[in-house]
């Protein structure tokens, strides 16, 4: 059903739990539909929304959040924003506020020097999660992370990018780059099937690749991904799997949904083992 509301479009949500906010985005359309991203997990289809001029209420399944009632979220819009309220999977009563998602268009840039992310140790780089096992090394002049346990976060921040990588994984594994610590390019041991959203090189849960290039299981991969603004093309062994497409909003376990700042590439630890033998950072020149 069509809806008359000042709160459809694109927001960022910050949620406020005891133990430290997550970031979350949802989106609501003019017919009606929404769609939204939690603390982890795959975007996912909202499945009611009651919206009026200013106050909202949307409900959706959970996906994998330990719980059998639906999630809502309910909130009122004030000066632009949004604040509201909602219930954790845990029963914790928790607040949540959310922002108009800026629109980040795209620009001609030119990349300047590229630079190497990969140095003789991990002065640069910090586990996301202290209280996790920490399984990343430098070994040979490559990144390793030798199973699972915490990602790996670029202390530095970045807006624009191109990243040139070279990737290899053990068979089964799973990891992950995500661009800005907020959007997900997924590496994954998918050699040979069809390409989705959840495929190695998509944008996770959001980009479809045209065509799956991954190379099976202990073979470098190389690959090549441009970030300006929201618009996203990746080459994946030689092929451009992603041609300057948009990125929606922010995908499960992102840093954060400040999406108008720059924000610290990471790579995904706790998934599987994955090792970099080439991490190169080129930024716009000025």
């Amino acid at each position: 059903m069509p809806i008359e509301t000042p709160m459809t479009g694109r927001w960022d949500m910050v949620v406020h739990h005891p133990d430290g906010d997550f970031p979350s985005w949802f989106e609501l359309d003019r017919e009606g539909a929404g769609r939204f991203v939690g603390q982890f997990g795959s975007v996912r289809p909202i499945k009611t929304i009651h919206a009026e001029t200013d106050a909202l209420k949307f409900g959706l399944p959970p996906q994998y959040e330990p719980r059998t009632d639906d999630m809502v979220f309910s909130g009122i819009l004030i000066d632009g924003a949004l604040k509201g309220a909602t219930t954790h999977f845990d029963g914790t009563p928790m607040s949540w506020n959310a922002t108009r998602a800026p629109e980040l268009p795209k620009l001609d840039v030119v990349w300047g020097n590229p630079r190497s992310l990969i140095g003789t140790s991990l002065e640069d780089w910090r586990p996301r999660s202290p209280n996790q096992e920490f399984n990343w090394s430098i070994s040979e002049g490559m990144l390793v992370n030798s199973k699972v346990g915490s990602d790996l976060v670029l202390k530095a921040s970045h807006r624009d990018f191109r990243l040139i990588c070279e990737y290899k994984y053990p068979p089964g594994s799973n990891s992950g780059i995500y661009l800005r610590g907020r959007y997900e390019v997924q590496i994954l041991d998918d050699f040979g099937k069809e390409s989705t959203w959840g495929s190695s090189g998509a944008i996770y849960g959001f980009i479809v690749p045209t065509v799956n290039a991954i190379k099976p299981a202990n073979e470098w991969n190389l690959c090549e991904i441009e970030l300006i603004g929201r618009w996203v093309t990746i080459t994946l062994n030689g092929t451009k799997i992603v041609d300057q497409q948009e990125i929606p909003g922010i995908t499960g376990g992102a840093l954060d949904s400040n999406e108008g700042d720059p924000g610290s590439l990471f790579l995904q630890g706790d998934h599987g083992p994955v090792t970099f033998r080439r991490l190169d950072l080129s930024e716009p020149r000025s």
